[in-house]
């Protein structure tokens, strides 16, 4: 037994041996030069870091499974402390004509010698890889920046950088270099490129613009989150924010991904991506499978009718043969799915392997393709344009309702494969089923004559009883297939919004009993589906037109994907119970974090699918307001000029815009004035809209309604954003002075006074007094009054108030506005 008064002498002994072994466990270099002693692949405990802490390299196992107990010479972004396997890598050390041949076993080491030359080299001293074969010193070491760029040569003066060799990922300020043969990323599956810095290549074909213009190369990435273009930029959502360490990533999937760490949680978050629908990019899929979107972020590669699966993920075969003469195949239509016909993959690959051409009519089409002995199936659009597709080989094949066409895969006659790849082609159920009977016989009478008078006579009338219920039925028919042809519901996709029962949402409610929102078009409830999915169900009062019209507005509806609008996931029609089903946003809307007492002064609708938000915290900070205005200004602009439908708001206030966990805006209720009836929308003036956000024209019956009333909206909701006061709270506070109209105040606050200090939210007021700042709010301030103006021509349209925001056009001086209000009643 020890002594316990040798306890403290045995601890100061063994501080130094425990001191020593951790510095053996974990050795972090700030530099490496020919002082150093070789590093061996083994040594994975040994990493060379950045001043800052954010980036580490060192050695890493190979990724690839062919090669296991090899390793890689890497740089990444350190997000944890554990091992490197949770962090993001964003260099490696790669030959420059083959990107996956610098890697070498347990036995390699990487060292400088004493003229200068750092390389790595093999048991057999042979090189693997040099940055820099003549240094011409001695002096030369490898660091790495805090930009994430390794550099090696004199201190101040280094000769070589990472950022002039990329592999798969860019990082801020990393100019794009040109390069020999065009290349600036390949994915490290070696698939996919990015060529000339404009276009994504699988091979060497083609299958994404960096914008629409082709000349247009990407230039660089900047501290704050926007894509430089030799001819404009591209934003991401969380543009501003220069706090945050972003990396642009050709993903092995084909995608290049901007991705944004959160200094928080330190998880990466996708921010921006270049091709939105992931099954259009090319190599997705095997040949002869169906890219399917599954979700938002996923796919799934099937084998169509008539076809199996040769190998897992692997080619899709026929299932039987047939003689192509006629009499033992068949066209199996697939609507919705479409096919690159997989053009040649090699100059040396024979011929087009799709051919588009311009037949009379679909028959023409058919005999065509039978008259091929290499063609497997045609395509043919049925929009009046006449284009027949001819396949000799079922390569990039993907669903999607963008496609407007219908794929016809010639199969076995005798195969029954069920097919998951139609529209609505069978016949819509719209009149309940009419039961004919005959009554109870009477008693026996005491003639025969007269029980076989009355007897004929009631089967007379049964019988016309039932020839009219029939024709009645054929009448409703008839007309509601009309109505679902010119609509287009036959053509349903099968993936659009999930049709609901009531039973369904009454239990994903707990029977309708958590209410977070009440409004004028309905209720909404919180709900949570079987796959544990948060939603929002709005349970609308009433709904005018009938049901094919209803379906009709809610595929239209569900058609409109932003960054920006809340998502519909589906609706529910039974009987005469109309709700809408929406993702849940938890933070809830943007008036309970603008305004210091939400619900002074407000009115309209209030029934947004969200949840209550904390009651004032955080605080918007300027950048954090600028970035939701220019959300909201997007979402406004592609509901009146992107989509197929033309969609008015009618209700834009701070109610109706949600903020997600990171303050990303999205805008709801929009497209509900759609389900209303038209006698309803001539008084929606009186009836949907929220006073103090009303444009002139709707209480001046004899102007027009159009999108310009939105752009009224928008603008008093931005002069808010700025100021944190509610319009109409701020008229009740000034009533008997001059400044009792709101943008009147902001107008001579700006442009006559020149105080723009009074006009800013007091509670940032001091947190902005920076130039850029400055200049960001004379812009939000210009661009809300142009948006006031009392004419509607004098308005911008929303498109060019989102590029006034941007600071992407010219903005001239506007026109003070001229006083308007809604009185009360």
């Amino acid at each position: 037994m020890i002594p316990v008064a040798s306890l403290p002498l045995l601890a100061l002994l063994l501080i130094p041996h425990l001191a020593a072994a951790q510095a053996q466990q974990q050795q972090q270099m700030p530099s490496f030069s020919a002082n150093d002693k070789p590093w061996s692949p083994t040594e994975r405990n040994r990493t060379l870091v950045s001043r800052n802490r954010d980036f580490a390299a060192g050695f890493v196992p190979s990724p690839s499974p062919s090669t296991p107990g090899n390793y890689r010479f890497a740089v990444w972004v350190v997000t944890s402390n554990s091992t490197t396997n949770n962090n993001a890598i964003v260099w490696y050390a790669h030959n420059k004509t083959n990107y996956n041949a610098s890697e070498a076993d347990g036995a390699s080491a990487l060292a400088v010698d004493a003229a200068g030359v750092l390389s790595w080299t093999t048991a057999g001293n042979k090189t693997i890889w040099s940055p820099v074969a003549n240094p011409s010193t001695n002096t030369a070491v490898l660091q790495l920046n805090d930009t994430g760029s390794l550099v090696y040569g004199p201190v101040g003066s280094p000769l070589w950088s990472s950022f002039a060799e990329p592999t798969d990922t860019l990082m801020a300020g990393q100019a794009i270099p040109g390069g020999g043969n065009g290349t600036t990323l390949q994915s490290a599956n070696g698939r996919y490129r990015l060529t000339s810095s404009t276009t994504l290549q699988f091979g060497h074909l083609m299958y994404a613009n960096m914008s629409s213009a082709p000349t247009q190369s990407l230039v660089n990435l900047t501290a704050d989150g926007t894509l430089v273009l030799s001819g404009g930029k591209l934003i991401a959502s969380d543009q501003g924010s220069t706090k945050r360490l972003r990396r642009l990533k050709l993903d092995d999937d084909g995608n290049l991904r901007l991705y944004s760490l959160r200094s928080r949680t330190r998880q990466w978050r996708v921010v921006w991506q270049l091709v939105q629908e992931l099954c259009t990019i090319r190599g997705t899929c095997a040949d002869g499978r169906i890219c399917v979107p599954v979700g938002a972020d996923g796919i799934s590669c099937v084998c169509p009718p008539g076809y199996r699966n040769t190998t897992q993920n692997g080619p899709c075969e026929p299932k039987k043969n047939y003689s192509r003469k006629g009499d033992d195949d068949k066209f199996f239509r697939m609507d919705f799915v479409s096919f690159s016909g997989g053009a040649p993959t090699a100059a040396s690959d024979p011929g087009p392997l799709m051919t588009k051409l311009t037949p009379k009519n679909l028959a023409k089409c058919e005999s065509i393709c039978r008259g091929n002995a290499s063609c497997v199936a045609f395509g043919y659009k049925f929009g009046g344009d006449r284009t027949c597709l001819q396949y000799t080989r079922l390569a990039d094949g993907y669903w999607s309702p963008a496609t407007e066409a219908s794929t016809f895969l010639l199969v076995a006659s005798s195969d029954n494969d069920r097919n998951p790849f139609t529209g609505m082609t069978d016949m819509i159920e719209t009149v309940c089923p009419v039961r004919l009977a005959l009554p109870v016989p009477p008693k026996q009478r005491a003639t025969t004559i007269r029980n076989v008078a009355i007897i004929t006579a009631l089967f007379a009338v049964e019988l016309l009883a039932g020839v009219l219920s029939f024709w009645a039925f054929l009448r409703k028919y008839s007309q509601y297939r009309e109505m679902a042809r010119t609509l287009g519901l036959e053509y349903l996709p099968a993936g659009g919004p999930r049709r609901f029962s009531y039973a369904e949402l009454k239990a994903a409610t707990k029977d309708f009993s958590g209410v977070v929102g009440r409004g004028g078009y309905g209720t909404v409830y919180r709900g949570e589906l079987p796959d544990r999915r948060a939603v929002a169900v709005k349970q609308l009062n009433s709904v005018g037109g009938g049901e094919a019209e209803f379906w009709a507005e809610v595929t239209i509806i569900a058609r409109m994907h932003h960054l920006n609008l809340v998502r519909m996931w589906g609706f529910c029609a039974d009987r005469e119970q109309r709700m809408l089903v929406y993702e849940y946003v938890p933070n809830g809307s943007l008036d309970k974090y603008l305004f210091a007492n939400p619900n002074a002064g407000a009115g309209g609708d209030g029934g947004e699918p969200a949840a209550e938000a904390p009651p004032a915290d955080p605080l918007l900070d300027l950048h954090t307001r600028y970035r939701i205005a220019l959300g909201v200004a997007r979402a406004i602009a592609y509901l009146h000029e992107e989509c197929l439908e033309w969609v008015l708001h009618c209700d834009i206030k701070p109610e109706n815009i949600l903020l997600e966990d990171d303050f990303c805006p999205k805008v709801s209720d929009f497209g509900l004035s759609k389900l209303t009836s038209k006698r309803d929308k001539v008084t929606m003036s009186r009836i949907r809209g929220t006073r103090g956000y009303m444009a002139p024209e709707w209480v001046i019956h004899r102007e027009p309604i159009t999108a310009k009333a939105d752009v009224y909206s928008f603008g008093m909701v931005l002069l808010e954003i700025v100021s944190g006061r509610r319009n109409y709270g701020f008229r009740q506070e000034s009533v008997g002075s001059e400044d009792w109209y709101f943008p009147k105040w902001a107008y001579e606050k700006v442009y006559v006074e020149q105080r723009i200090d009074d006009i800013i939210d007091p509670r940032i007021a001091a947190s902005y007094d920076d130039a850029v700042s400055v200049a960001t709010v004379e812009r939000m301030v210009k661009t809300a009054m142009w948006c006031l103006q009392d004419r509607a021509e004098m308005r911008p349209s929303m498109g060019k108030v989102a590029k006034m925001l941007e600071g992407s056009v010219e903005i001239t001086e506007p026109v003070k506005p001229t006083i308007f209000c809604v009185q009360d009643e």
